[in-house]
Parts: C-alpha cells; structure tokens; sequence
C-alpha cells in the first residue's frame, strides 16, 4: 500500500516543482485561454447557424403569406369584376343577360341523348395486390428512369374547358 501511495506523492511533487516553474505556469495558462477561445468562438458559430436558420425559416413564411395575400387579393378582384357578378346572378339568382330567352329541356329528353359512363370496377391486377412500399418503391423507379406506367397519367376533365 505504501508503494502505490509513494508513487503518487512522487508525481504530486513533480508537479508541484513543475508550478514553481514560470515558463510551465505561461504555457500552462495559454494553453486554457486559447481552449477558453476556441469553445467561445464554437459556441458563436453555433448560435449564428441556429439563428440563420430561424431567419431562413421566416423569410420563407413571409414569402407564403405574400402569395397567398396575393393570391386573395386577384380573388377578390375576380369577385368584384363583371364577369363574376353575371355569372353568380345566372348561377344562383337564375337570372339571363337582356335579350337572352332561356329554354327548358325536360329531364326525359335530355337523358335520352346521354351515354352510360363505363363502369369504375376494374379488375384487379397483381399490383393492387402488392404492399404499399413496395408499390411506393416502383413508382420511385418508375419516376427517376423517366418511365410513364398506365396508372400514373392524370385524367383531364375536358368537360370544363
């Protein structure tokens, strides 16, 4: 027991000459200002990226906002235009512009020049059966070989145009 505590009387008497010495006492005190120096100048660098990104944030929501302030503002102008004004009197008033006569059309003939639309059941293929990650995983594939698969086209309603 005294050989292990004879070593580390051994050691804290070197140590303790070696904090009489000023050379050692400098290097020592530089060493810590300049690990002091460094943490701070971490520390900045730290808070200026969270705070470019709180600001990058903002701006983007600002950005939103101005469109969609944008966007409400060419709605209201549409609302307050002549072409919506005839158009919601015809729609919800019944209204008709001077000089136009409107025509009834009864339900029975106007449903006798229709066609049936074909029926929404299709059958099932192997890929309706396929789970939904390997089904995400394809169209992935798909998308970046610039594949165009028969279920991926967008219909157009052509009716409203």
């Amino acid at each position: 027991m005294n050989i292990k505590t004879d070593k580390y009387k051994q050691q804290a008497v070197s140590y303790a000459q070696k904090m009489s010495d000023v050379r050692f006492v400098g290097q020592l005190i530089f060493a810590i200002l300049v690990l002091l120096i460094t943490w701070s100048g971490v520390k900045a660098i730290q808070t200026n990226y969270g705070l470019q990104k709180q600001i990058s944030t903002l701006k983007q929501q600002n950005n939103i906002q101005q469109l969609e302030n944008n966007n409400l503002a060419l709605q209201n102008n549409y609302y307050n235009s002549n072409q919506y004004l005839e158009l919601a009197a015809r729609q919800d008033f019944g209204l008709a512009a001077a000089g136009e006569k409107e025509v009834l059309v009864p339900a029975s003939v106007a449903m006798a020049y229709t066609t049936d639309l074909p029926s929404s059941t299709k059958p099932t293929t192997a890929n309706a059966k396929q789970p939904t990650y390997q089904k995400n995983f394809e169209s992935w594939v798909s998308f970046f070989l610039h594949r165009q698969s028969g279920n991926d086209q967008v219909q157009i309603d052509r009716r409203h145009f």
